[in-house]
């Protein structure tokens, strides 16, 4: 293959500029999988900087797989609150419960785990056990593509198996290990995706985007993902000095967090549509007619491919109302107990 070409120089220069420049993290220069698992997940929808005070909170409270395996799904949300993609944290949760209190060992146990996929079992494998496995993710996408001048796309069936092949070809078999937390690092802070530093890259002499000016067309991607707009109608409704909340139990985004009463429209609602929706009489008692009173509205919230356009009003209610009755009913002091999305966390923050 073509692009099979100066990999040992490649190699040597790229864990030679590890050496000098690596970011120090909890997770590196350590051999436990459960851990360098933990870290993984986490890094998997998350930056360095956000993630790592959650790492450190995470493994502080649950140190091992034994321990996160005992704990319940409310509590390990309760602690995975406010990093999003929350089904990383009921699939860690399910996997920890499946390993009988111990880390599998092979590649294809680990591969197994819930949750798992190909670039996440090579990185805790290599990282833990030193197996010779490449882990190929955006960065590296975007370092081989760059630097090799690939022009297919990575998202094609095609273009997977090239850069998986390519990064394979590359791995230093001694330091496994060391090779992927190289890409990795240079694809975050020195290969960028925008206006990457090709001053200060000791590979740019042989980089094939430097000589043609290619850097901001590669790597190539045949498909980009279109946001979708949702609008959230809220009731913070208080019964007496009890908030309603309930969990979130459909196969849709913040599964297994609690939530405000919540009415989805295809429109923003105004007052009127609000009280005339099924679901808003169908909460309340018979002859209960109680106006509900805007609180912040056009809250918008931005999701990875969603944006959410919630409106949240008031409803007061008394302490023995029958309304409301699908709901739970929680004292505001016990509302720490409960793991909330980003949006609505802030929200009761505030109020």
């Amino acid at each position: 293959m073509k692009y099979f070409c100066a990999m040992n120089t490649f190699s040597r220069i790229l864990t030679d500029w590890y050496e000098t420049n690596k970011r120090d993290l909890p997770w590196r220069d350590i051999s436990d999988p459960y851990k360098i698992w933990v870290s993984e997940i986490i890094l998997q929808q998350t930056r360095v900087g956000q993630g790592y005070g959650y790492y450190t909170h995470f493994v502080r409270r649950f140190p091992d797989v034994q321990a996160l395996a005992q704990a319940t799904e409310d509590e390990v949300m309760r602690y995975w609150q406010g990093l999003g993609y929350y089904t990383r944290a009921r699939n860690m949760h399910q996997a920890a419960q499946s390993m009988n209190g111990k880390f599998p060992q092979t590649y294809q146990e680990v591969r197994a785990l819930k949750g798992v996929g190909d670039y996440t079992a090579a990185a805790i494998c290599a990282s833990a056990f030193n197996m010779p496995y490449a882990a190929v993710d955006g960065n590296v996408y975007r370092v081989l593509a760059r630097h090799f001048g690939i022009d297919k796309p990575i998202d094609s069936a095609e273009g997977k198996k090239l850069f998986t092949a390519l990064a394979q070809e590359l791995l230093d078999k001694r330091q496994p290990g060391t090779f992927n937390q190289a890409m990795m690092d240079f694809g975050a802070t020195v290969c960028t995706p925008h206006r990457p530093h090709c001053e200060k890259c000791p590979l740019a002499d042989t980089c094939e985007a430097v000589r043609q000016g290619l850097t901001d067309k590669l790597p190539v991607k045949r498909h980009q993902t279109k946001s979708t707009d949702r609008y959230f109608t809220y009731l913070y409704v208080m019964c007496g000095d009890r908030i309603c909340i309930r969990k979130r139990t459909q196969n849709d985004i913040w599964k297994g967090l609690y939530e405000l009463p919540l009415i989805e429209s295809a429109h923003r609602l105004n007052e009127n549509e609000l009280t005339e929706r099924p679901e808003f009489k169908l909460w309340l008692a018979n002859g209960s007619l109680p106006r509900p009173q805007p609180l912040e509205m056009g809250v918008r919230h931005v999701l990875s491919h969603q944006i959410i356009h919630a409106d949240f009003y008031a409803l007061f209610l008394s302490e023995d109302t029958t309304s409301f009755r699908p709901f739970l009913r929680a004292e505001r002091a016990d509302l720490t107990r409960f793991a909330f999305p980003r949006l609505i966390q802030v929200f009761l923050e505030r109020h």
